[in-house]
């Protein structure tokens, strides 16, 4: 029996980092300048983790790119996703995993040995406006924490929203937990050239594959907007969110057209996107979703979607 791609394995690069370091904005910069074709797996496509202006086409849980790459979702787990790819007659020349916010990449790490694959390295993103906060916090530090450990080479993003005191402090705190890892500076989620591969790499790490990420302790629920909702409600409702809410993201529709709702730590927007939207061609009910919140506490999704309904009403 012929060994798969000849007996060529890929290499795998794991991206990490807490909820709203800046990952997809690191993937997507890569992609729009991508020089290779790449397989990039992510933890929903279906939520527009790719930017609309690199997308060719879509089918399911699988994007095809402009440039030849495919972008499919983990959402049914690590082994169907690199199933998918080894089907492919062609191999990739890198495969790119966007991790969930509240993985730890050392139990992703052993996936990235099966076979057809290799791992490259981890990179883990780290947020110099919110990082150090998020780090002191006792519901997201252990989480954290654990991401820098597991990295083969760090990233300083949301440079632009810190002055340079935090960036130094931040790179200090880091020469503290992960000490001898290399550290980058992203711009605006730009990369120095030939940052791929770069990481040193991480080849002697053993394990069994994991079955599933670990959520460190956080808690998701799905919240569904009301039809048509105001945009002043929903940045009202995103203020008035307990403490212990870490992230929220989701994609719904107001009665001045589709909008983005995002909120890590103390950043909270509300952001147009009919343009970008319009590039996918998505029908109008696609665009009316739920908003995902990610809390360190149990919710109450009818509590929660209580308080929209009192600003719309």
């Amino acid at each position: 029996m012929a060994a798969l791609w000849d007996g060529r394995r890929v290499p795998v690069t794991l991206l990490g980092g807490y909820l709203g370091s800046g990952k997809t904005t690191l993937l997507n910069e890569l992609l729009a300048t991508a020089d290779r074709r790449y397989a990039v797996l992510v933890n929903d496509v279906g939520a527009v983790n790719v930017d609309a202006a690199l997308v060719a086409s879509r089918d399911g849980d699988t994007i095809e790119l402009t440039d030849g790459c495919i972008c499919c979702s983990l959402v049914d787990g690590f082994a169907l996703a690199f199933e998918r790819i080894r089907e492919r007659p062609e191999p990739p020349d890198h495969v790119l995993v966007e991790m969930s916010g509240v993985a730890d990449p050392a139990r992703v790490v052993p996936w990235t040995g099966t076979a057809g694959f290799r791992l490259d390295g981890v990179l883990v993103a780290f947020d110099v406006d919110q990082g150090l906060e998020m780090e002191r916090a006792r519901w997201s530090g252990d989480t954290l924490r654990r991401q820098v450990a597991a990295a083969d080479l760090l990233v300083l993003t949301k440079r632009d929203l810190a002055d340079a005191d935090a960036e130094c402090a931040a790179r200090e705190r880091l020469a503290a937990l992960a000490p001898g890892t290399p550290v980058l500076a992203a711009d605006r989620g730009r990369l120095p050239a030939g940052w791929l591969g770069a990481a040193p790499g991480a080849g002697g790490r053993k394990g069994p594959p994991a079955a599933g990420e670990p959520d460190g302790g956080h808690h998701v629920v799905g919240i569904e907007v009301p039809d048509a909702a105001e945009r002043e409600d929903l940045e009202r409702w995103l203020d008035a969110l307990p403490a212990h809410v870490v992230r929220v993201k989701g994609l719904v529709s107001t009665r001045t057209g589709p909008v983005l709702v995002e909120a890590v730590g103390h950043r909270r927007r509300v952001r147009d996107v009919a343009r970008e939207l319009a590039q996918f061609e998505l029908a109008e009910s696609e665009k009316v979703g739920t908003l995902v919140v990610i809390a360190t506490a149990q919710l109450d999704p009818k509590a929660l979607a209580r308080g929209l309904k009192r600003g719309s009403g």
